[in-house]
């Protein structure tokens, strides 16, 4: 079994979800619950609770979230090798589901952002591993080197290597050159959803912009929300499509787009067929999108 390293967030997301429409400047009543969160933890989580051997490299605050944030990843069975910041809190996200559950992340990345090349453990990257990267790491100036480390450590390690794309906005803002040109070196596969495939190709068929994405990754798999998922190589005519799974009632889909990774990647890494993988990957996230929070349930 290929051993997973995952680098990334980790935060707590504190959901609100209103029970009617937002009054603007007034007060709306809204079930309010804590979870554990953070893109890079989720995929660590999920790969954990599916058997897959998963250590995950963070920092958290020297607080009591950042302790209960430690203890859930041990408790789902991932190798927690968090760095306890003596100065930021553990990074926060405030996610606003409205009455017809659109979702609004409001994010504070805390001791995430001061993530650095120090805290990288060296026994994690070896060979016949496999290290996953979230962008979040990348996209944020404060952890970016640490993030341009592990993708420098795992390729002298021989690692293969996977990246996700994190989110649109701090995706835009940061530029779509930069991030391919940090990424595309010795990564094997990258996920996007259609929102980010566009910003980094300006294509808003998801098809096209994955064939664009291979001239700098051998293989790309853009998340399609309620139609699925895609995966696309540069020697195929077209890509291989997956539908969703159907769900009979949407709870929560914060953290759906990393269920479906962590479903994805241990197929893909036993190397069966590209089908079978987003298959798996559209299982867990219809899983995680009938759950409350972005996490499995412990």
């Amino acid at each position: 079994m290929t051993r997973v390293v995952v680098v990334g967030d980790l935060m707590t997301d504190a959901v609100a979800r209103a029970r009617y429409p937002l009054a603007r400047a007034s007060d709306t009543p809204a079930v309010v619950t804590m979870h554990g969160g953070g893109s890079g933890a989720n995929i660590a989580s999920w790969l954990a609770v599916e058997g897959a051997e998963v250590a995950f490299v963070g920092r958290r605050g020297a607080d009591i979230t950042g302790r209960n944030r430690d203890m859930e990843l041990m408790g789902y069975g991932v190798d927690a090798r968090l760095v306890m910041d003596p100065e930021r809190p553990t990074g926060t996200c405030v996610v606003l589901v409205t009455h017809k559950g659109e979702r609004t992340l409001l994010s504070d990345p805390g001791a995430n952002a001061a993530l650095s090349p120090e805290d990288l453990p060296r026994d994690l990257f070896s060979q016949g591993g496999h290290l996953h990267l979230s962008g979040y790491t990348l996209l944020n100036e404060g952890s970016r080197e640490a993030g341009l480390a592990a993708l420098d450590n795992a390729r002298r390690a021989g690692m293969s290597i996977s990246v996700d794309c994190a989110s649109a906005a701090p995706l835009e803002r940061t530029g779509a050159e930069p991030f391919l040109e940090w990424t595309h070196a010795g990564a094997k596969l990258l996920f996007a959803n259609e929102a980010q495939a566009k910003v980094l190709t300006g294509r808003d068929d998801a098809a096209a912009a994955a064939k664009v994405l291979t001239a700098w990754f051998p293989q790309v798999v853009i998340k399609l929300g309620a139609e699925g998922s895609l995966w696309y190589t540069n020697n195929r005519a077209e890509p291989v499509r997956a539908p969703a799974e159907h769900v009979e009632r949407v709870v929560d889909g914060t953290g759906a787009g990393d269920a479906f990774a962590a479903g994805f990647l241990q197929p893909w890494l036993e190397g069966k067929q590209a089908a079978d993988a987003l298959a798996a990957g559209n299982a867990l996230a219809a899983k995680a999108i009938s759950n409350l929070g972005a996490r499995p349930r412990l």
